[in-house]
């Protein structure tokens, strides 16, 4: 059995007119004799959808209950037990509720495709995940109900649902959307029609780009090379030159003539890295045409006009713009230019647009010099060896009388070349070559003082000399690249190497690996980029450096890691050689990148293990501690009804405060648990503002037993702190009241507080027993109760709770030794700055202000 089929009718906004189509489109099936059931269809009480209803096979809904309410949901098992042909499933983006058989709507249809059954389905633009942001940066409205891009992208066939703002705005205003009560407000928000015109826009282009990679996709499995012009796509070559800007601006000019026009620049580059192009030129180019909506390409390719028809008959282009040549008249010789063999081996399939500028026939100016790479003091070195010694040493032959012979002088000649060739390489070795010929002829060939040979023995002497001159000159030159390459592939396997064995370590973090990348290249910043889709802005995973490029194209080198990732480099632009290396550095920056998100999978796992952990042990601990105030509680309350004994009003009294006292400590000890429960899921969010610690630290003591003796020492004078209050005051509470139950009777708690910098010290002195440094840390762990304490004073989550309400406010809490015996619990709090919030009031409350704790966790 295969796999079924799957047709998605996508509208612009709601109301468009999706489900009407998906009904009619189901009516027309059931009259061909289609087996068609309804597996869920909302109507939404529209009455002429609901109408369309009619006639058509309904497979029950299965009923679900979530929060004391009842909800209906499709019944996936009864579709798939009815196996129909085709089935209807509305609204592909809906989130089922807790308890169905899946979290998606979206997932039920994959489930019914893998059994074999044709979906017929709808789904608004503003649901695909990828343009979440898009739409609501339009809308202002971010939208929770979502569908995975791929999962529409994979459908059979989209058809899209179009309707104009005007028509949904009257369809609407008639009421054949919304309720009446409801017109007004949507007309006035979401359904603007500006906002209808960018939806509707978005979900044009949205269907567009897939139509296309149908073509793509149709045009690759079939074998045509052949453009189809079903859109316009203009090519335009650059070189780096000065005309390319206006190639660009042309070429923008010609795509405004048609909608849907796209513009590709595109800059071939030779395999070898050589080029006179000018990074600059370039970087304002690729600006230029982004600018103009259109997109920069960098190629690679040795035969350039090949390199071009290859790439604009791979993207379909129709269009082919091109710069007149810079070449002279004379270097037509070497061949017709790119231009002309372009427009000759175009065919009749793509359009050559040969475009004049101010540089033509300028020249194209001086590639870059092969011996570039042994840096200008070697070049010239070179040439003052083979040009001026060569000078010299024919100035110093001549004043000899009676020289050495002309063999001997040839071989000193010949010295030269190869010395220059050793230098400054190939271009130097042949001047010296042609000056020494000449030379030898003039001054040491009879008859001397004359260009003319009487000897044909010297003539060859002279011919052999510069063939072997130029015979040596280039090997000297071959073997100084090669060893250059050489050197240069050493160098890379040793970074390769070392790069590889790290990362197999495990010892590169994603910083370090990027601080390598910019060492080793001598960028001035690095930056990792990834983004979710390719609507989606582009997020820095990682950056090095002072001002990191933000997105690719702002970078002067990037290379691409895979579809949503890329490495980009500020500083200089590499040559193509350094590439190389280059493309192995992002690769490896992306599997640091996945090895330290796996870790940071591996993290949350072992704290959701820990919570686990922490779950059990909660179990554990409150066993006996939920248990003995509710049979305190039902006791009392049992004795209260028994008719068979006649209380007294004290003994009714004394029933009524035990059973306050029970619930008390019943709601304290929930209320530890949440706060608990809280911190460990990471859902506390402080509520900073700028506060006194004498208007927090009082209230904090409210709760404390009267019995006990506190004596607070808090001066107005200190600065005020960057605070939540409500969950200060209920930090301070738990430590002050486990402090109270620790020390010993008639000795007072001693609550002070002072600056140290720029923080706010609150210090809790008792005197009770004190404890060991090795339980120091151990007491502020949730359920740990200290030594001896006994069961039913709480489960130990006192003190856990006041350490995590403190940090998330960025504060620490730690314990000392009091000197002359007991502990000192240490509150460190940060001083509030001008640029700390202030509002006037939270507008919530994220604990409860009691200080009450009947679980004072820490030592107890």
């Amino acid at each position: 059995m295969g796999r079924g089929k799957l047709r998605i009718y996508l509208g612009a906004a709601p109301g468009v007119g999706k489900t009407y189509a998906l009904l009619a489109e189901a009516h027309r099936r059931v009259e061909r004799g289609t087996d068609l059931v309804v597996a869920l269809v909302e109507h939404h009480g529209r009455p002429r959808t609901e109408n369309l209803l009619h006639g058509l096979e309904q497979v029950p809904r299965a009923t679900h209950a979530h929060r004391g309410a009842r909800f209906e949901e499709m019944d996936v098992a009864a579709v798939l037990a009815r196996a129909p042909a085709v089935a209807l499933v509305d609204e592909l983006a809906h989130t089922n509720v807790p308890g169905a058989r899946n979290a998606k709507r979206w997932q039920d249809v994959e489930e019914l495709l893998g059994a074999g059954i044709d979906v017929v389905s709808t789904v608004n633009i503003q649901h695909l995940e990828s343009l979440g942001d898009v739409v609501e940066s339009i809308t202002g409205v971010r939208q929770r109900e979502t569908v995975p891009d791929e999962v529409v992208r994979r459908a059979d066939q989209i058809e899209l649902v179009d309707m104009s703002p005007q028509a949904l705005r009257r369809r609407m205003a008639h009421g054949n959307v919304y309720a009446p009560d409801k017109v007004d407000a949507a007309l006035a928000n979401y359904f603007r029609p500006g906002n209808l015109t960018a939806l509707r826009e978005l979900a044009l282009l949205w269907v567009a780009d897939r139509a296309d990679e149908y073509l793509q996709q149709y045009r690759g499995e079939h074998g045509i090379r052949s453009t189809w012009q079903a859109r316009e796509r203009i090519v335009v070559g650059i070189t780096g030159g000065p005309e390319g800007r206006t190639l660009i601006r042309r070429a923008a000019r010609m795509a405004a003539k048609g909608s849907g026009s796209e513009i590709l620049a595109v800059y071939i580059a030779r395999s070898d890295g050589l080029t006179s192009a000018s990074p600059k030129e370039l970087a304002l180019q690729r600006t230029l045409v982004e600018d103009l909506g259109g997109t920069f390409h960098h190629v690679i390719g040795d035969d350039i006009p090949v390199a071009l028809l290859d790439f604009a008959r791979g993207i379909n282009a129709t269009q082919i713009v091109l710069g007149s040549s810079r070449r002279k008249s004379w270097q037509y010789v070497f061949g017709p230019g790119v231009g002309a063999t372009v427009a000759r081996e175009s065919g009749p399939d793509l359009d050559v647009h040969i475009v004049t500028h101010e540089a033509v026939a300028k020249g194209r100016g001086l590639p870059v010099a092969r011996g570039a790479r042994l840096g200008r003091s070697r070049i010239i070195a070179g040439w003052v060896v083979g040009v001026g010694g060569t000078a010299l040493l024919a100035a110093v032959l001549t004043r000899v009388d009676h020289g050495p012979g002309l063999a001997n002088d040839v071989l000193l000649f010949l010295s030269l070349t190869v010395g220059a060739a050793l230098l400054g390489g190939l271009l130097p070795a042949l001047a010296s070559a042609a000056a020494g010929s000449i030379l030898l002829n003039f001054y040491f060939t009879p008859p001397t003082r004359t260009l003319t040979v009487s000897d044909p023995s010297n003539i060859v002497a002279i011919v052999v000399f510069f063939s072997v001159a130029l015979s040596v000159a280039s090997v000297v030159d071959l073997a100084a690249r090669r060893t250059h390459q050489a050197a240069r592939l050493r160098a890379e396997s040793e970074i390769l190497s070392f790069l590889a064995g790290s990362v197999l370590r495990g010892e590169t973090t994603l910083d370090a690996l990027l601080e390598r990348v910019r060492e080793t290249f001598g960028m001035d910043s690095v930056a990792l980029l990834e983004r979710a889709g390719d609507l989606e802005p582009w997020t820095p995973a990682g950056t090095v450096g002072p001002r990191p490029a933000q997105r690719p194209e702002e970078a002067d080198v990037d290379m691409p890691v895979g579809d949503h990732m890329a490495l980009a480099l500020s500083g200089r632009v590499l040559p193509a050689a350094d590439r190389r290396v280059l493309a192995a550095f992002a690769a490896q920056a992306a599997v640091v990148l996945d090895r330290q998100r796996l870790q940071d999978e591996a993290d949350r796992a072992r704290a959701l293990a820990e919570g686990n952990r922490i779950r059990t042990a909660l179990l554990a601990a409150v066993s006996h501690d939920l248990r003995t105030p509710l049979a305190a509680i039902k006791a009392a309350v049992t004795s209260l009804r028994s008719e068979d004994v006649a209380w007294s009003p004290a003994d009714r009294a004394e029933f009524l405060e035990g059973i306050e006292d029970g619930a008390d400590r019943l709601d304290h000890l929930v209320g530890n648990l949440l706060d608990m429960s809280r911190l460990q899921t990471g859902t506390v969010t402080p509520l900073i503002r700028e506060i006194d610690l004498d208007e927090v630290v009082p209230m904090a003591l409210g709760g404390i037993p009267p019995d006990a003796h506190v004596d607070l020492d808090v001066p107005e004078t200190l600065p005020m702190t960057a605070v939540d209050p409500g969950l200060l005051e209920r930090a301070v509470a738990n430590v002050v009241e486990n402090a109270v139950k620790y020390s010993p009777p008639g000795t007072p708690v001693l609550v002070t507080a002072s600056t140290l910098g720029d923080r706010v010290e609150l210090r809790v002195v008792d005197r009770g027993p004190g404890v060991p440094d090795e339980a120091k840390d151990r007491i502020f762990a949730p359920f740990q109760r200290y030594g001896d304490a006994p069961r039913g004073t709480g489960v130990g989550l006192g003190l856990a709770v006041a350490r995590g309400f403190t940090e998330a406010m960025g504060g620490t809490l730690g314990a000392e030794d009091t000197p002359g015996g007991g502990l000192t619990m240490v509150l460190t709090l940060p001083v509030a700055t001008p640029a700390d919030p202030a509002p006037a009031e939270p507008a919530v409350r994220h604990v409860r202000a009691a200080a009450h704790d009947e679980g004072k966790a820490a030592r107890p």
